[in-house]
């Protein structure tokens, strides 16, 4: 009885909320092509949607993703380290060890330098 109770006040619930929505949008007329076109207010692109980036980004990207990954597991091992005492240290000197190479490969192929 409870779950029957339950299933009703949800649909009743859910009815009234797609009530609430469908009613102010059936007295409104569709709006025209440039204003549903959905870049820049209407315009058109300049560009295609599939266009290439240049590849100095690439690198760029790579080195923020190592900053990103060094910053995720920076964070819990903070918490690991109370536990873990200097093993832990240990292991996040090696992670640290790790993503330095990347970053001084990167640094040493000039992807600091934007041009």
């Amino acid at each position: 009885m409870e779950l029957l109770t339950l299933l009703v006040i949800l649909l009743l619930s859910l009815g009234a909320g797609l009530a609430v929505q469908w009613w102010p949008m059936r007295r409104q007329p569709l709006p025209s092509y440039p204003q549903r076109a959905p870049f820049l207010g209407g315009g058109l692109p300049d560009t295609h949607a599939w266009s290439r980036y240049h590849v100095r980004y690439y690198p760029m990207t790579l080195l923020l993703i190592a900053f990103e990954m060094e910053m995720m597991f920076m964070y819990p091992w903070a918490v690991v380290y109370v536990e873990k005492g200097m093993m832990a240290v240990m292991e996040m000197g090696m992670f640290l060890a790790i993503l330095s190479v990347g970053i001084v490969y990167a640094w040493r192929e000039g992807v600091f330098h934007w041009q």
